[in-house]
């Protein structure tokens, strides 16, 4: 901690000491004139003007005045022996009256100049200071309740303290009293609470004793009740009288404070007194703070408040006394379900299940049904708090676990089904999702065991006499594979993380044991499901998934082979009955679980495996013998062929299948489509890939041992040719296998790129392939083709053309990934990479993410060659766009506004390098110069070059640029510009533009008349203009850079921002006024913006040499009026007192910091940046 902070917390413990010790010295009847004298004090420190004196000194007047004068309790009386302070030794022991002013004021003048304070102090040794520190306040009160807390000096000297400080604009102090003040209320709530048990204790003793009988009644015992009666009563009334002081003095101010961490310490305790002493605190006049500030702003403090109602509201006792609070906010909590704090949210979602379970008929059907969908939520926890509202709201009242004993009984088949049926009918007829597995998950934590009653489940599928639809069947079957799925693995379904790294030892024993209950349960029925649901291809895909969560061991050590036949048997059959990918996908990989060596049943599997292949490569071998020799086929025999060949298509991808030999007769039906063009399209596409993976399989067993000359020869030929048919498919009439030829091509040029020798293979040099010029345009043609194309507008997102506009996005998408991959690892030229980066403004809704990765990774590879590359992308847009047009008019297009967005973006970049980047910017400069002036007018000619245009493009370039390039670029375009003849007195708008923008005076020309006084900015702007001619002719001609410009002053933000933007700290902690907050308005965008713009961040640079641009603006500032410093320093004073000031009183600072802050010497883009400053002007 910073010693400014260690004085100042030494200095408060002093004066509290002294201050404690002379209170506890006092006599009870002295405390009206003690106040009285510290209050006229305290008067002659006003001149001082701080910040707390005045309404301290008010508040113990008060308190004073409103106290009225009673004796001293029977049980204060002075006992014998004890010590007695007679008043005279106050004056000998009272230390000065203004002590504890003067160390509050001391610590307040240290925390303005740290900024720190042990609430929020960093470092190991003060993260447990707030528990200690509440703590304390507690046990203060604990170790006073029977003594000094109804002396009332003491404690009201301190809850005048505490009140004081609270309302202070110093935030250390405003939070830590406030913190402090908060606690002592609950610390005195808990007294009031026991005052409260002991007068009722009394009563009933008093009533007992006085209903006694004459004989047996004792009046010593019935006056000494009378007494302790009263004398509770008086220390009822001053505790009361406290919290009363705190909650009027600290809360009702404190809890719409501009800081939220105030805020939620207020709301935070307020929902303890309301649960603690409910007697006297739950009442609406208290329960409406809670409801105004659920429509906080900040996450912590809507947090506070809806864990603060859920205190309430889980008990049921207090359900009544909240029923008028209950109508008025219950909208607003049912809403919260939707907050965009997710942690809100869940707490919003269980508060709702507790008013659900302990006042019935509240939330209506129209409040439940906005809960609803979040069961499909993406957040997990969301979504399990939404799923046990779901349960407890419609599947609870039906299916009630009855209790005996304390344990469950067994859940009867009725329940079960009953709970199955529901489940159905809610995800069937609600019509909010199409998975079932995302509700399974939701419900998973609160009705796991139901969801895992799979013998229910499957006696719902297997039973003849069922009335279940077909929509029903499926989501039948997929809550049983879901509910398999999530018992077996434990992970939920795509898009939920549920943010644990791992299991526990318990929950995987227990996942172990679901897994065994699960395989031996369904392997005698599986076989049985596929029987009975083999015709339909949505129901028999899930249930083909099944194996993948089974203890496939348990087939040997259950003995259980016969039931592996049967399902050998189903899957052999199901994959010939159907062709569709799903069920072809999920059937090859779950033989391919089956044949695994290591089981004793892999020969069953592999037998199995090899008659499905042999029976399938006949049935190709026939089919593919018609289509060689006939010209014409009919549907059915299409249909046929490219059935066949998709099912040896989804199994070659699983499985081996280099024995059957299925490369040549492929390849004759491609060349046949190749050179004829009569071979249908559904026959071509699975061909394709049977060859792709024939290819791939080969190279993998290649890789495995040490290949011959010979095989890898034959392999690279065999590759070489499949790229020549692809290469010709890529014309193809037929959309689909244009896609396909291109994707395939893509992955297998990507495969056998150089990267393929990395990590010791170089045995596999041979198969390296380079693709010819030919190919890379053919490829490059289909991706500007099928690619970069202008998609219809989505509707609504819910048809069904919509749909299948975002998979035809997300097609494309993968397409351009694929040649991007082929650009980074050097399969194609860079140089084609131009052909995608000149799309990024024009697609950036739609690929930005693709291009931008590429564009980083080609810089990361050759930053020279990548800053060529985006300057090759400008020209050819440039010159499709001349071709198009013509130069008159060109830059006043949209087209080329658009362009001039991209040169921006493509600035942009560059990043904050300006070092690093200097020499390639300046080379870009330079190329673009050359390109603007490639093209010359004929001879006495006045008309501009055709090219000129093109230096409105590089201008986007100029803030990148250091100054000296920019003076070096100066004279190099004049120098150019002597070759071409100009009309004297008439400038071309494009040279014009493009000086301007490389003018050293460019950015203070545009800001400074919004920001800078006259004065300033005539004394700043005049020596700021390099004069051109002292430029060397050896430099003008070069622009090597030799030299590295020296490094400016003030290049730490830190630095800069603690004079003119010393606001901007604090506005970003506050984040609003109070003002703001009492309204319930948010703080305007506009003036926030205005701090967090990124012209505050950047660094400055010397525009002419070392130190001459920081000696020219500390040379302004001297020559300023003294008037007008000494107006900025005391409004800078001002601001430095008053650190928690609303938002609208950092406008004039922030402005007045800009003056400070030259635009000159900001490495930004103006036009982007500051948009309030104007447009680029044409005015060199």
């Amino acid at each position: 901690m910073s010693s400014p902070l260690q004085r100042a917390v030494g200095d408060t413990k002093r004066a509290l000491s002294a201050s404690s010790s002379s209170s506890a010295s006092l006599p009870f009847d002295d405390r009206d004139s003690n106040h009285t004298s510290e209050g006229n004090g305290d008067s002659l420190l006003a001149d001082e003007d701080t910040d707390f004196e005045d309404s301290l000194n008010r508040n113990v007047k008060k308190r004073a005045a409103k106290r009225p004068p009673k004796t001293t309790p029977v049980a204060k009386h002075p006992k014998k022996g004890s010590r007695v302070v007679h008043r005279h030794s106050r004056k000998q022991s009272e230390p000065p009256a203004n002590d504890l002013f003067n160390a509050v004021k001391a610590a307040k003048s240290d925390m303005q100049d740290s900024g720190d304070y042990p609430l929020i102090a960093p470092g190991p040794s003060w993260k447990k200071f707030q528990g200690s520190f509440c703590e304390f306040v507690r046990t203060l009160v604990c170790q006073c309740q029977y003594s000094l807390l109804y002396d009332g000096f003491p404690m009201d000297d301190l809850i005048s303290l505490l009140t004081g400080l609270s309302d202070s604009q110093v935030r250390a102090f405003r939070h830590t009293s406030t913190l402090a003040a908060m606690k002592l209320m609950t610390s005195l709530v808990k007294v009031a609470l026991q005052l409260s048990v002991h007068q009722d204790n009394n009563q009933r003793q008093y009533e007992a004793e006085r209903n006694k009988g004459p004989g047996q009644r004792a009046p010593e015992r019935l006056e000494s009740l009378l007494e302790k009666r009263k004398e509770l009563q008086e220390h009822q009334e001053e505790i009361e009288g406290m919290m009363n002081a705190l909650f009027r003095g600290v809360f009702v101010h404190r809890y719409r404070d501009v800081l939220p961490e105030i805020r939620a310490i207020c709301i935070e305790e307020i929902g303890c007194w309301m649960q603690s002493y409910s007697t006297s605190f739950l009442t609406d006049s208290y329960l409406k703070y809670i409801g105004w500030t659920l429509h906080d702003k900040h996450r912590e403090v809507r947090l506070k408040c809806v864990k603060a109602l859920k205190g309430l509201y889980g008990n049921r006792d207090l359900t009544t006394r909240l029923e008028l609070f209950t109508s008025r906010f219950k909208d607003r909590m049912v809403s919260m379900v939707m907050d965009r704090e997710y942690d809100v949210a869940v707490e919003a979602v269980r508060l709702l299940i507790l008013i659900l379970k302990n006042m019935e008929g509240v939330l209506t059907d129209a409040d439940c049904e906005s809960v609803y969908p979040v069961v499909y939520a993406s957040h997990r926890g969301l979504a399990s708090a939404a799923g046990e509202f779901l349960y407890w709201k419609l599947f609870y009242p039906e299916c009630e676990i009855r209790m005996m004993g304390g344990r469950e009984q067994r859940q009867s088949p009725g329940a079960q089904r009953t709970f199955f049926q529901l489940l159905l009918s809610f995800f069937v007829e609600s019509e909010l999702h199409d998975h079932a597995a995302y509700l399974v998950d939701s419900l998973w934590d609160c009705a796991g065991a139901r969801l895992k009653d799979w013998e229910g489940l499957t006696s719902l599928l297997l039973e003849k006499d069922q009335n279940l639809g077909d929509v029903q069947e499926s989501t039948l079957i997929e809550i049983l594979v879901s509910s398999a799925r999530q018992a077996s693995e434990g992970h939920p379904p795509v898009g939920r993380v549920t943010g644990r790294k791992g299991l526990t030892s318990k929950e995987r024993k227990t996942q172990a044991d679901d897994r065994v209950k699960l395989t031996e349960h369904l392997i005698p029925l599986l076989p049985q499901l596929l029987a009975k649901f083999s015709a339909d291809a949505e129901k028999v895909t899930p249930l083909l998934q099944l194996l993948s969560c089974f203890d496939l061991h348990i087939y040997c050590t259950g003995r259980l082979e016969k039931h592996l036949e049967l399902f050998l048997q189903q899957l052999q059959e199901v994959v010939v009955k159907h062709a569709e990918p799903a069920v072809l996908e999920a059937g090859a990989h779950a033989l391919y679980l089956l044949c695994n060596p290591e089981f004793t049943f892999f020969s069953r599997a592999d037998f199995a495996r090899s008659q499905l292949v042999d029976l399938l490569t006949d049935r190709f071998q026939q089919e593919l013998e018609e289509l060689l020799q006939s010209s014409f086929l009919d549907e059915d025999e299409v249909y046929n062929l490219a059935a066949t060949l998709k099912r040896l298509s989804a199994f070659y991808n699983t499985h081996d299948l280099t024995r059957w030999e299925l490369y040549e007769p492929c390849c004759q039906l491609l060349q046949k489509a190749v050179d004829t063009g009569e071979v249908p399209h559904q026959v071509i596409l699975p061909a394709l890939t049977l060859v792709y993976f024939s290819i791939l399989w080969t190279l993998t067993h290649i890789s495995k041992s040490d290949a011959s000359q010979k095989q890898l020869s034959s392999l690279r030929d065999r590759m070489v040719a499949f790229c020549e048919l692809c290469q010709s498919c890529l014309s193809d009439v037929d959309t689909e296998i244009q896609e396909q030829a291109f994707v395939l091509l893509s992955d297998l040029l990507l495969i056998f790129s150089p990267q393929m020798i990395v990590g010791g293979r170089d045995f596999l040099r041979p198969l390296v392939f380079f693709p010819e010029a030919t190919l890379q345009s053919e490829l490059a043609s289909f991706l500007m083709d099928h690619v970069f194309i202008q998609p219809g507008d989505l509707g609504s997102g819910d048809s069904q053309e919509d749909h299948l506009q975002i998979e035809r996005l997300h097609q494309r998408r993968r397409l351009l990934a694929g040649f991007c991959k082929l650009l980074l690892y050097g399969v194609l030229e860079m140089d084609a990479a131009s052909d995608v980066f000149k799309h990024y403004n024009k697609f950036y809704n739609d690929y930005g993410d693709i291009i931008k990765e590429t564009l980083t990774r080609a810089r990361q590879i050759d930053r020279s060659h990548c800053s060529r590359i985006l300057l090759l992308s400008l020209k050819q847009l440039y010159t499709e766009l001349l071709q198009e047009h013509g130069p008159q008019g060109l830059n006043e297009l949209p087209a080329f506004i658009e362009m001039r967005d991209l040169a921006r973006r493509f600035a942009l970049s560059f990043g904050p390098q300006q070092l690093q980047n200097r020499d390639l910017v300046v080379m870009l400069h330079k190329e673009g110069i050359q390109f603007s002036l490639s093209e010359l007018p004929p001879a006495g000619s006045s008309n501009q070059p055709p090219n000129l245009a093109f230096l409105e493009l590089l201008s986007e370039f100029s803030p990148r640029l250091f100054h000296q390039d920019k003076q070096l670029l100066l004279s190099y375009l004049e120098k150019c510009l002597q070759h071409v003849s100009q009309a004297p007195g008439h400038p071309w708008g494009p040279v014009t533009t493009y000086c301007h923008s490389l003018s050293p005076v460019e950015n203070t020309a545009e800001t400074s008349p919004q920001v800078l006084p006259s004065s300033k900015r005539r004394r700043v702007e005049g020596p700021a203009k390099p004069n051109r001619e002292d430029v060397s002719s050896s430099q003008e001609e070069s622009l090597q850079l030799n030299s590295i410009p020296p490094t400016p002053t003030l290049t730490s933000t830190a630095v800069k921002s603690r004079q003119p933007l010393w606001g901007l700290k604090e506005m970003e902690e506050e984040d609003g006024s109070e003002l703001d907050f009492a309204q319930g308005q948010p703080v305007a965008g506009t003036e926030r913006s205005r701090f967090l713009g990124p012209q505050y961040f950047q660094t400055p640079h010397n525009p002419s040499g070392p130190g001459l641009g920081n000696q020219l603006m500390r040379l302004s500032l001297m020559e300023e009026d003294e008037e007008e410093e000494l107006e900025i320093q005391d409004e800078s004073n001002e601001e430095r007192q008053d650190t928690d000031m609303q938002a609208s009183s950092y406008s004039s600072t922030s402005e007045r910091g800009l003056d400070l802050l030259d635009s000159t010497e900001l490495d930004i883009e103006i036009t982007e940046s500051l948009p309030l400053l104007g447009q680029r002007t044409a005015v060199c």
